[in-house]
């Protein structure tokens, strides 16, 4: 309103001058046009009588020296209104007061247009009230003092109602983000149909909700997963202990209560990695590991559990974190062995396309992973053999944990067909240099 309020005084100004100085152009035009007629009859020996004006119109005083020769009947017995003696055919141009007429209030325009002497006169005055212009001007600018303000109240009216609203929306929004809680995320904002800024912030804000909840449902899934999984080795420690004070503490109750007790911590251990992966903030110390020496690790590992494995182990070094690494072989091993009927297939070499750049992969001869849960397997708590897998003391967290620190190290896993055995093949790709920002 302040802005439109000082444009309209601009304009208001602007027009109030502008009026004012075209009425009195006019007035000024109609007065010479008329100094220059009574001269044109003068010079041809018209009579004073022929040009004497009107009240209402220009009036005229034909001058010689300080005599008036002829005038008007508005100017008669007049003294001349003007002393200015142009020369014959110049023109000059005034405003008078009234008074100079025997008249208050009002100003005229006045004309004084020179004669030739052999006229019988040296000068033609002519004169017409202002009064017309300055009445016009004085209406034009009450108008405006009344015009403004109400235009103004118009503006800020509609300025008002229109923003209003084209707010409207924004409070529907507010409103119902004001309602929406923790507890129950799956509210969403109201989008307007205007297709505009405010549209899209809403469609961004339910985007925004949209992914919220299904971080707290992960989040609630991880808890209540986390949760059934430590269940199991705590109430087994439970009952073991509880057997051991009744009957005696004997050497297989304290093996199977360290065993019960090292599944319980590694799950916490596992829980943990994924806690600080879900935080962006796994710890990774690089160095240049090999992974053929991991893999021959695991080789002999496995050997002494009994499994036949084979490998076909190239030359592999890459910059990473050795534990970490160490732990995505153990843990694609373990899963291979869970998994399969007999045979175990582990596998190592550089990639020919990037240099510097290394995969491994484990090859098993079980029933395999079908294409449909092939991205699932690595989702956390998920066991596509659920009875299989709690038997054998697996937690659903393995392939997890292997996906986040492989993503860690700037790498990709990958589910394939069998190639070497009929089963499933997990291949790690590793990059020839770790992401930029990492700590080293």
């Amino acid at each position: 309103m302040l802005v439109v309020l000082v444009a309209l005084l601009l304009a208001s100004a602007v027009l109030i001058s502008l009026v004012g100085r075209t009425v009195r152009e006019t007035v000024t035009t109609a007065v010479q046009t008329r100094a220059e007629q009574v001269a044109a009859d003068v010079a041809g020996g018209v009579g004073a009588a022929q040009f004497g004006g009107s009240d209402d119109g220009a009036q005229v005083q034909v001058v010689s020296g300080n005599r008036v020769v002829a005038a008007s009947p508005g100017l008669a017995g007049l003294a001349p209104l003007s002393d200015v003696r142009p020369a014959a055919g110049s023109t000059l141009t005034a405003t008078v007061d009234g008074r100079l007429l025997e008249e208050s209030g009002d100003s005229y325009r006045l004309v004084a247009l020179g004669l030739d002497p052999s006229t019988g006169a040296d000068r033609v005055i002519a004169v017409q009230s202002l009064a017309v212009a300055e009445s016009t001007q004085d209406l034009v600018q009450r108008l405006a003092a009344i015009g403004v303000p109400v235009l103004l109240l118009v503006v800020g009216a509609a300025t008002w109602l229109s923003v209003g609203r084209a707010l409207q929306p924004v409070e529907a929004i507010r409103a119902r983000t004001a309602r929406i809680q923790a507890a129950d995320l799956s509210a969403r904002v109201p989008v307007p149909a205007t297709r505009d800024e405010i549209a899209s912030l809403a469609n961004t804000m339910n985007a925004m909700l949209a992914r919220l909840e299904s971080s707290a449902q992960a989040q609630r899934a991880f808890v209540s997963d986390a949760g059934h999984e430590m269940r199991s080795p705590v109430a087994a420690i439970r009952t073991e202990v509880e057997v051991a004070q009744r009957a005696g503490v004997g050497e297989t109750t304290l093996s199977d209560v360290l065993s019960e007790t090292g599944r319980l911590e590694r799950l916490v251990d596992d829980l943990l990695v994924l806690a600080r992966a879900d935080e962006s903030r796994v710890p990774l110390h690089r160095m240049d590991v090999d992974l053929d020496d991991l893999i021959e690790a695991e080789r002999a590992r496995l050997r002494d559990r009994g499994i036949a494995v084979t490998a076909s182990v190239g030359a592999a070094r890459v910059v990473g974190d050795r534990s970490a690494l160490a732990r995505v072989v153990r843990n694609l091993v373990e899963n291979a062995a869970r998994h399969a009927a007999g045979r175990v297939h582990l596998a190592c070499g550089t990639d020919s396309a990037v240099e510097g750049a290394a995969w491994l992969e484990v090859d098993d001869d079980g029933p395999g992973i079908p294409p449909a849960d092939r991205e699932r397997v690595f989702d956390r708590f998920v066991r596509l053999d659920e009875a299989r897998a709690r038997e054998d003391g697996g937690s659903g967290l393995g392939l997890a944990i292997v996906r986040e620190l492989v993503t860690a190290h700037g790498g990709q896993v990958d589910v394939l067909d069998g190639a070497v055995l009929p089963g499933a093949r997990i291949r790690v790709w590793l990059p020839a240099q770790p992401p930029s920002g990492e700590n080293a």
